[in-house]
């Protein structure tokens, strides 16, 4: 999963692999998110539990464990409708041009 945030990949990858490895030793899988966020810096330079939570239903997106968008699909949506923008402001573009240049022809065939 990409990292866009303020944490590296490597630091997201190693969160949620010990949720998903530890889980069973605790009785709710918060229980095991609020453990490893402490461990991995705790509320001051580590990620908060919240975070770490966000990160490992992403996982489990990506994984099939859980309903919703994957990381790629999210990525290529995000793509899609950059370009999706570009070709918008394109075609106004291209309509401008045709008509001012539409008009300029009305204009000379007036003459």
């Amino acid at each position: 999963m990409p990292n866009h945030g303020k944490y590296p990949d490597e630091l997201r990858e190693r969160a949620v692999r010990m949720v998903l490895d530890h889980q069973d030793e605790y009785g709710s899988q918060w229980e095991a998110i609020c453990s490893v966020a402490d461990k991995l810096g705790g509320p001051s330079s580590g990620p908060k539990a919240e975070t770490v939570r966000l990160w490992v239903r992403q996982a489990e997106k990506d994984t099939g464990r859980r309903p919703g968008a994957s990381t790629s699909e999210l990525e290529e949506l995000k793509r899609l409708k950059r370009e999706n923008a570009e070709l918008r402001r394109a075609n106004d573009i291209l309509k401008a041009a045709a008509h001012f240049f539409g008009a300029e022809l009305d204009r000379q065939s007036k003459k």
